[in-house]
């Protein structure tokens, strides 16, 4: 006998601040790819990115303020529960519930040095991966060690209308 598993997006990063880009794809993957919910799994601090000025429970914050009411959309820290900040560990602590099926979004900005995460190829096995073009990164992400190595092999490349903005634009306000 089979089940229908649920489909769960997983949205990771350290949210340095949250923006109306996460919003966006998040509504834009929940639509396209028919999910139940996205989580917002945000980190301490993002391994290839300098510490965060803002503390973890202001961002956590900002991003519950950013969702609104949207239920389809939660806010998670998993940090102290699996002990660790990296990718797979997450990845791995979430696939042993056995009736979702993990959905890993990411910006094309990401997906250019993806191949530079810890176990990035085991990532790529355990979940979907679903990349969203961004404003300038099309043309280099595609072109990324990540994405010839595993095109169509567990990883989707979304083109949609974007939202022209980025954390790191929006520390520089």
């Amino acid at each position: 006998m089979s089940f229908k598993k649920n489909k769960i997006g997983i949205l990771g990063g350290s949210f340095d601040p949250a923006h109306k880009g996460h919003l966006a794809i998040s509504k834009e993957a929940i639509k396209r790819l028919k999910l139940k919910k996205i989580i917002w799994a945000i980190t301490k601090k993002n391994p290839f990115k300098k510490q965060s000025n803002i503390s973890l429970l202001n961002r956590i914050s900002y991003c519950k303020k950013i969702i609104g009411k949207n239920s389809s959309i939660k806010v998670k820290f998993y940090e102290d529960i699996i002990k660790s900040n990296k990718t797979i560990n997450l990845i791995r602590y979430l696939n042993k519930n056995k009736k979702d099926k993990i959905y890993f979004l990411m910006g094309a900005d990401n997906l250019i040095n993806f191949h530079k995460w810890h176990q990035w190829k085991i990532i790529s096995q355990k979940c979907n991966i679903i990349v969203f073009d961004r404003h300038g990164y099309k043309k280099k992400s595609l072109n990324s060690m990540t994405f010839k190595r595993l095109n169509n092999k567990n990883l989707k490349f979304i083109e949609f209308d974007k939202v022209n903005i980025s954390s790191s634009q929006l520390r520089k306000i």
